[in-house]
């Protein structure tokens, strides 16, 4: 693990960093970072304080949204340089997805009062996505499941203990969110929940399996399956997939 940058230069409105592996397998030749971020404490000084450009698109923002941004971006920064020795902030790419250095892919992820950010070699991973959400209560779960869920999922869903069903649509919401951050720039298109979904699921592992449900390029066509991999951080779960090189 990438030991915590230093904090004496964060504005008030950021910190403290996490920099302990959240995952219990490890993705070689990549680096994980996080940081919490509070809302209430945010100026527009917190740019300069953190020494990152706003893009001019933020400049008017919420609040709320430019500290996720900066959090974010700080996050891979520091993520950067631990992998490569260059504090690179990644600039608003295609899609409005990061544009990471080359040599590198990335993910970054926020939400609530965390953000992260997960960075790798390409010689070790084609494409890398990683995601965090809050851990669903049972009633907004159900009322969100029509909507993230395959009718293969919905009936799996009403197989399990009513006190597992949130975790499980959490579970299939992140790691679509993930896939998504894994493979667009590899396929340049975008899909959405119902071209994915959870086949396998292992607690003990803390690992689960997606398969495509539709063609997205010659290479990745419906049926393909891929793992993915899950950690609980207070009350939030993070989900990863990796797609080696």
């Amino acid at each position: 693990m990438p030991d915590a940058p230093r904090t004496a230069s964060l504005p008030a409105c950021l910190g403290p960093w996490l920099n302990a592996w959240p995952w219990a397998e490890a993705l070689p030749g990549a680096q994980w970072l996080a940081l919490r971020y509070a809302k209430s404490a945010f100026t527009f000084e917190a740019w300069s304080q953190a020494a990152v450009t706003p893009p001019d698109a933020l400049c008017r923002a919420a609040s709320k949204r430019q500290l996720e941004f900066l959090a974010g971006r700080l996050c891979a920064r520091e993520a950067l340089n631990a992998l490569t020795g260059e504090p690179h902030v990644p600039v608003i790419g295609a899609g409005k997805a990061p544009h990471w250095p080359a040599g590198t892919v990335g993910s970054i992820t926020h939400g609530g009062d965390l953000a992260a950010a997960l960075v790798a070699r390409v010689e070790c991973w084609r494409g890398i996505g990683q995601d965090a959400e809050a851990l669903l209560g049972e009633a907004r779960a159900e009322r969100l499941a029509p909507q993230i869920l395959t009718p293969a999922e919905r009936h799996w869903l009403e197989t399990l203990p009513t006190e597992r069903r949130g975790e499980f649509i959490t579970l299939a919401f992140s790691l679509k969110e993930s896939l998504f951050k894994a493979l667009f720039p590899l396929v340049g298109v975008r899909f959405y929940f119902q071209d994915a979904e959870l086949t396998g699921w292992d607690p003990a592992r803390h690992r689960a399996t997606l398969r495509l449900t539709t063609t997205l390029s010659d290479e990745w066509l419906a049926g393909r399956a891929l793992t993915g991999h899950y950690a609980t951080l207070e009350h939030y779960l993070l989900s990863v997939i990796a797609i080696p090189a």
